[in-house]
């Protein structure tokens, strides 16, 4: 009887059928390995492998602050597998010049952030996406969304139920205290409209900045979201047997294989500039060198090295004039600061012109103004320099004069805040067809990108996208496909709490990026990116699909 049910088994199953197959296909190549093969051809007739659970736990970035790490495990012929794992780089929003108190609690959330993260991996997310195919990237993050859509309105219950019991207690003390007679008090005085210049008629009414918006809310265990998504992501590359990049190119156009790839060009920080240091310029945050796009990406990051090496030497010279060289940042580049943009500027030239490069020709630049760190909201004016202010419309003017002086410099981020949407419109007039106008922390958060497609993008050439807490794969591949429909440019980059994961590198060759910001050539986690960029320029080369 077992050998009758055995047999309709089998039978039932093709078996026998698959096995005269197996061996026929074989006998002619009788391969070395002959277990091998058979095991090889009969695996593609087995189940797809489905999640079986997920692990997340508490790990540590490069710059020793917590953060989120996921392991996928996936059910593949039958057993349980570690398939692969993602580790999540934090975003701080605290400036440089913050209190240690603000530091101190800054550090404190983001503990219970992580520790929420965990749980929420090995409880709610591993059970929900149990039995899931991996490969399937759409299906996975729509129900990573759901789940986190659930969690935004729990909190907003507990905010509304916080409220309430907070109302009737006010409500409570206020019934107890005798009302006192109200005051009389002064009006306040109206407002007098600033005087014009001289030989003016009238009054000039200056228009008021318009106030800086609040910073996006974080919720608590978000980056479960997105490391999530990040290891699903991986996961279905590795099942696939295909790179990262290449599986977010077959996601993104829809299965279609494309022919040729091109890599973003790298933007490498060369210099963090503080802007609470004793020199007078706070205009620049970072310096970043851009190398000429007919080079390759091996030949640009010699070139790059090649002139970190004579800045490096310049600035550690005992020269009075040189800048004071601070350590290393944890963008992963030299620390300094100086006292005019000119001052930098020329340095920079200096350097390239000492190994035989011209800036304009053989490197370009970019600078990372950081505009919203800048303004004195007392004044209603940013600092560029020590004591020195500027109205939003002086800034236009400003970034006018400095690019045509000088047009080696052909990317400014953050050149204003995002409030200051006309002023946005009137330097893309006047400077979008000489350099890149780009918003990073000027650029509206991804969840209102994704809602209001035309918000903040219009007035810039690109935007700045990083991979942090609760966005998703498919929140990228969403809304690079609405840039490139935009004819905008598409910036991949790295948050400031990078971890040694590589996936980024990967994200941005298969989103088309148009540039990767990666930091500076000086820390292992930063480093390691760039070789990854290698490894790939290497590999789409060596298969003819490197455009």
């Amino acid at each position: 009887r077992l050998r009758r049910e055995a047999a309709e088994y089998y039978r039932g199953h093709r078996v026998p059928e698959r096995m005269e197959e197996a061996l026929n296909a074989l006998f002619p190549l009788c391969p070395e390995d002959l277990y091998g093969e058979l095991a090889n051809y009969l695996s593609k007739f087995s189940k797809a492998a489905v999640i079986c659970k997920l692990v997340g736990r508490k790990v540590f970035n490069g710059v020793g602050q917590p953060t989120l790490e996921v392991e996928i495990y996936c059910t593949v012929k039958n057993y349980e597998k570690r398939i692969c794992s993602a580790v999540m780089a934090t975003h701080s929003q605290i400036p440089e010049n913050a209190l240690p108190e603000t530091i101190e609690a800054d550090e404190k959330e983001r503990n219970v952030s992580v520790h929420t993260a965990v749980e929420w991996v090995n409880e709610s997310l591993s059970t929900i996406l149990r039995d899931l195919d991996p490969t399937d990237q759409c299906q996975a993050d729509k129900m990573l969304g759901e789940y986190f859509a659930n969690k935004v309105e729990e909190k907003k219950e507990i905010e509304k139920q916080e409220e309430g019991q907070e109302g009737e207690k006010k409500k409570e003390e206020e019934a107890a205290k005798v009302a006192p007679a109200p005051a009389l008090r002064p009006s306040a005085p109206a407002s007098k409209p600033k005087k014009g210049g001289k030989g003016k008629k009238g009054l000039v009414e200056v228009k008021p900045i318009p106030p800086a918006e609040p910073a996006e809310a974080v919720l608590c265990g978000s980056l479960a979201i997105g490391g999530t998504s990040l290891a699903i992501a991986k996961a279905g590359a590795a099942l696939r047997h295909v790179p990262l990049y290449l599986h977010t190119a077959l996601l993104k156009h829809t299965q279609e294989t494309p022919k040729e790839m091109t890599l973003p060009l790298p933007m490498v920080t060369l210099l963090n500039c503080e802007k609470n240091s004793p020199t007078k310029l706070k205009l620049v945050k970072e310096v970043m060198l851009i190398p000429p796009a007919e080079l390759s990406f091996k030949q640009g990051i010699e070139r790059v090295l090649d002139i970190q090496k004579e800045m490096t030497r310049l600035l550690e010279s005992p020269s009075k004039t040189a800048p004071t060289v601070k350590g290393l940042s944890r963008l992963g580049c030299l620390t300094t600061g100086y006292d005019s943009l000119e001052q930098l500027l020329l340095q920079m030239q200096i350097a390239c012109n000492n190994i035989g490069l011209e800036l304009g020709t053989d490197m370009y630049l970019a600078l990372n103004c950081a505009a919203h760190e800048l303004m004195d909201y007392g004044k209603e004016k940013y600092e560029i320099l020590t004591g020195t202010f500027k109205s939003p419309d002086e800034m236009v003017a400003m970034y006018v004069e400095m690019i045509n002086k000088f047009p080696f410099i052909i990317a400014l981020i953050d050149p204003l805040r995002k409030e200051d949407r006309e002023q946005w419109s009137s330097i893309c007039c006047a400077l979008g067809s000489k350099c890149y106008l780009i918003a990073e922390d000027a650029a509206t958060q991804i969840s209102k990108l994704k809602t209001d497609q035309n918000i903040n993008i219009a007035m810039c050439s690109g935007i700045v996208l990083k991979y942090i807490n609760q966005t998703k794969v498919s929140d990228l591949i969403e809304l690079t496909g609405i840039l490139d429909g935009q004819r905008h440019i598409t910036i991949l980059g790295s948050p400031d709490g990078e971890s040694s994961d590589e996936s980024l590198v990967d994200l941005a060759v298969g989103l088309g990026a148009r540039f990767l910001k990666l930091g500076g050539l000086s820390r292992g986690e930063r480093v390691a990116k760039y070789n990854r960029l290698l490894a790939i320029e290497e590999e789409l080369a060596a298969n003819g699909a490197l455009r």
